[in-house]
């Protein structure tokens, strides 16, 4: 992966590491995309390394990953008297197709 910028005044692609925010002119490629980029008649292609180092998982990324697990694994807060699936006094189910329920009033 590669992110995609130019520079029009210079007539110049630049092909570096994958941008870490969203900018408006900026393009994110593929590996294969990325290889075979060109650029018009005229402008050279610049192609940035990437730093060797930043190339694995940062501290940052695995304290998210660790932080995404907690949050998915903390229990759900108790629901509230009337919580879903619960029919309000005097309703009563008649049908159900899936996961729709036909409900009968309490009037008819």
């Amino acid at each position: 992966m590669a992110t995609l910028t130019y520079v029009y005044s210079d007539q110049t692609a630049v092909l570096g590491p994958l941008a870490t925010f969203a900018e408006p002119h900026a393009y994110d490629l593929c590996e294969a995309h990325s290889e075979r980029l060109s650029a018009p008649r005229g402008w050279e292609v610049l192609r940035l390394a990437p730093d060797p180092d930043t190339l694995g998982p940062s501290s940052d990324d695995l304290l998210a990953l660790a932080d995404a697990v907690r949050e998915a694994a903390r229990p759900l807060p108790p629901t509230a008297p009337a919580a879903v699936g619960t029919l309000p006094a005097g309703t009563r189910e008649v049908g159900r197709r899936g996961h729709l329920r036909v409900l009968r009033s309490p009037e008819g």
